[in-house]
């Protein structure tokens, strides 16, 4: 394609790169962890302005979700509400564009305020994850929107509150919206070198509910049914599935039960992560759960239940997808930045997009690093660049189309 055109170029001019860093200080200043339901409502109240410049925005309600508490039993949990907005669509092309508004870090966290390592690098809560992003991505659409290109494009914005708890609440609109676009586009940080994500794992997060039998401890041990013991035998053996599934990684994280010395515990609840690298090893890995439950139940005379399933599927990188990379590799190229990409472990909502047959690109935000820790940061200069990357990307395919 070549080197952007005098109208390219005259829309990536506009970018304001002083605007664009006043937006994430301001908005990583609000505390929006994915637990911190009035945080949030905070966040969407800032946000929703700035979207407000390009169309009607509405607020979406969280679909119903439930947790398995310490005790075995299930509640409701909440989720915040989900920003939306729909431009030109009628249009022949549908791109969807998609954010979240939350962080991991609670609202008691001592991680609240932003600060200066460096005349280029911002360390603060959500600076890169994905407060940048979605100033990133806002821009972007503000320099499209002022370019002769935008009638030939339309466009969907979702922007999201239960990302960072893998999106119970927002995963069937995200699908929705996913089915009526072409491609998506997705604003979780690149790398501080630039490198984007390619081919993601799935993840699962499972809890197993183990309900055995209490006794003394010293006068009849023997009648009792240890859960704990049991939600342990069965932590080791999901652990040793790593050997027998190449490509599947397996974490017990937490086992909640057990109380008193004498007494043998009666009730127990394994936390574990699944992260299968293809649909494949997905369904294999499920059977192998499945009959390792059962084989633990009967060794130790317990009753287990599972509860959660996979939330992010495998996403590897197909023929599909690997169009859309090599078409924002090319826009990276006409822009006089190396775009490359690498396969992660690492788990987001381009998963649950690519699952429906979209091709997209989900590390399209600024470049930055230490993301979920204290540490975490924001190149600065990258803002502008990343912005200018996603606009350039938005003409070419108002200007060339894209096939489904």
């Amino acid at each position: 394609m070549g080197s952007p055109s005098p109208a390219e170029s005259a829309a990536l001019g506009a970018i304001d790169g002083a605007a664009m860093l006043a937006r994430v200080e301001a908005w990583a200043a609000i505390n929006s962890g994915s637990r911190n339901l009035p945080g949030l409502a905070a966040m969407a109240d800032a946000l929703a302005p700035a979207l407000e410049a390009l169309g009607r925005v509405r607020r979406v309600d969280a679909a119903p979700a439930t947790i398995i508490g310490a005790d075995g039993a299930t509640r409701p949990l909440a989720h915040g509400q989900n920003l939306h907005l729909v431009v030109r669509p009628d249009a022949h092309v549908r791109v969807l564009l998609t954010g979240h508004m939350d962080t991991v870090f609670p609202a008691d966290s001592p991680f609240q305020t932003c600060r200066w390592l460096d005349s280029t690098t911002l360390n603060g809560p959500g600076s890169a994850d994905m407060k940048g992003g979605i100033a990133v991505m806002l821009a972007a659409l503000m320099a499209f929107e002022a370019s002769p290109f935008a009638s030939a494009l339309g466009y969907e914005v979702v922007l999201n509150s239960d990302e960072e708890v893998s999106s119970p609440g927002s995963a069937p609109f995200l699908a929705e919206a996913a089915r009526r676009c072409h491609l998506g586009l997705t604003y979780e940080p690149a790398l501080p070198d630039g490198t984007l994500a390619g081919a993601r794992k799935g993840s699962g997060n499972f809890s197993a509910v183990v309900r055995g039998r209490a006794a003394h401890a010293g006068r009849e041990i023997e009648a009792g049914r240890n859960a704990v013991l049991a939600a342990s035998d069965l932590a080791l053996r999901l652990a040793a599935l790593m050997q027998t599934h190449p490509g599947t990684s397996v974490n017990p994280a937490k086992i909640d039960g057990g109380g008193p010395n004498n007494i043998v515990p009666d009730l127990a609840v394994l936390r574990f992560n699944v992260r299968p690298a293809m649909p494949e090893g997905q369904a294999a890995v499920t059977a192998a759960i499945d009959a390792l439950i059962a084989e633990v139940a009967a060794a130790h005379d317990v009753s287990i239940t599972l509860d959660g399933g996979f939330a992010r599927p495998p996403k590897p990188m197909d023929a599909n997808q690997l169009r859309l990379f090599e078409l924002v590799r090319d826009c990276g190229r006409d822009l006089g930045l190396g775009i490359a990409w690498r396969d992660t472990g690492g788990v987001c909502d381009g998963n649950n997009l690519a699952a429906t047959g979209l091709a997209v690109v989900d590390t399209l935000g600024p470049r930055g690093g230490a993301i979920h820790s204290h540490d975490e940061y924001l190149c600065t200069d990258s803002l502008v660049e990343r912005a200018q990357l996603s606009a350039l990307l938005l003409m070419r395919v108002a200007q060339h189309g894209w096939v489904r």
